[in-house]
């Protein structure tokens, strides 16, 4: 084990600070573009954008890839990334931050799915699901370190652009320098959406409301706590907090979902987020503290969703389609990212900063709703023959690809009858 993880060191390493830029300028351009006076629906487009090219990338990237090969591949999209990092602390100017945001997002997919598929090519059956963890961790904790530079500069400057541009060149240099053979070609994966409803309606339209309601926070998030007063270390501190609450909450969460039905537990977590949202939407509250308090609130419950539905999702479908299941409603997870931040900025725009909870409460109420019908009109797995629960980061799923399906740590289904892999309750 030590020494399987030791071969892949030196790429976690550079993945480290690949989440790090990502981290720091997912936060920095909405903080930016709201003190330039840009307006809420332009800020929230720089999410959709960047969601758009991310989706588009997991689709395209391992075409690019296989005709170039990795290292070759991972250098032009890192190299991309950084070069639009510089530019945009030169050219401000919303119109270039989110046709640049778009590329942004391609050229992140691509990255990461080479990330992720070099670590698969590494680990084994004993070391899949340790590195798979790894990974994840090093994903929030990167993202965490990144958006906590935000006080350590003037945001008017182009300093921390700068900052993002080192942390991604610096990515760039382990898998670079790297003379171990290279992976496997990428595998695309289609999004069925008939396929993926068929198999579990919950999980299909669950993710893709998660997903609006998370790309709405996460894009948004940070100008809601500048309209809502707060400052540039508060809103980092709230930013990062949600991550935290959703890490530790994961976990407790799944493992409840694991001995009940799921359905009941993503409704449970939907309804608690939902309230939350709800009391900052119509509170208004001015009071820094309150205002942490129901955003990590919000973040803890909210986080879960993601993960809770990807394994019922795994509970109707073989083994052997797990990547295909996990993989397809990512994607599905993608397109309501695009979504949530479409949604969300012209609804701060027209309303006030706190309706930013409001779309996420009328996402999270509707997951509630739609979870607690389909739990009367189809019989929950019985416990014994569930997928076991695996954790997966929300916080970074939009930088998580189809390619990182494969790492989690998932056993066959057998039937107690043959032993064989079985497609259950299709």
């Amino acid at each position: 084990m030590k020494r399987n993880l030791l071969s892949v060191a030196s790429l976690l390493f550079g993945t480290l600070f690949l989440f790090m830029g990502n981290g720091l300028q997912g936060i920095l351009l909405p903080v930016r573009g709201n003190l330039e006076g840009y307006a809420t629906t332009t800020l929230g487009l720089l999410g959709t954008s960047w969601a758009a090219g991310f989706v588009i990338g997991c689709l395209v990237a391992p075409k690019l890839v296989r005709r170039v090969g990795h290292v070759r591949a991972f250098s032009g999209f890192i190299a991309i990334i950084a070069i639009i990092a510089l530019v945009s602390g030169i050219i401000i100017h919303p119109v270039w931050w989110v046709l640049l945001r778009a590329v942004t997002g391609f050229a992140t997919a691509g990255t990461s799915m080479i990330i992720e598929s070099w670590l698969n090519e590494r680990a084994t059956n004993e070391s899949r699901g340790a590195i798979f963890s790894l990974y994840i961790s090093i994903t929030l904790f990167g993202v965490v370190a990144g958006q906590m530079m935000i006080p350590l500069e003037d945001v008017r400057t182009p300093v921390l652009f700068m900052i993002c541009g080192i942390f991604y060149c610096i990515a760039m240099l382990p898998t670079t320098l790297s003379t171990a053979a290279s992976p496997q070609p990428l595998k695309a994966v289609k999004l069925d959406l008939p396929a993926l409803y068929r198999n579990s309606p919950v999980s299909c339209l669950g993710i893709l409301l998660v997903g609006i309601a998370n790309g709405a926070y996460g894009t948004l998030g940070a100008v809601f706590g500048a309209g809502a007063g707060l400052s540039d270390t508060s809103i980092a501190i709230m930013m990062s907090s949600t991550i935290f609450a959703g890490a530790v909450m994961q976990l407790p969460a799944g493992r409840l979902s694991d001995r009940i039905d799921r359905r009941y537990v993503l409704a449970a977590m939907s309804a608690i987020a939902a309230v939350a949202g709800l009391l900052l939407a119509i509170l208004h509250p001015d009071s820094p503290y309150f205002i942490i308090g129901l955003v990590v609130l919000y973040g803890a419950v909210a986080n879960t969703l993601y993960p809770i539905a990807v394994a019922h999702a795994n509970d109707f479908a073989s083994a052997e389609d797990f990547v295909k299941v996990s993989g397809g409603l990512l994607l599905l997870y993608g397109i309501g990212t695009i979504i949530g931040p479409t949604i969300g900025g012209p609804v701060m725009s027209m309303i006030n900063p706190h309706a930013l909870f409001l779309v996420t409460a009328i996402a999270h109420v509707l997951i509630t709703a739609y979870a607690i019908i389909r739990s009367r009109m189809r019989a929950a797995v019985p416990v014994g023959d569930r997928d076991a629960f695996t954790t997966l980061s929300t916080a970074t799923s939009q930088t998580l690809t189809p390619e990182s399906m494969s790492l989690a740590d998932r056993g066959t289904a057998k039937t107690p009858e043959t032993g064989d892999p079985a497609l259950k309750y299709n």
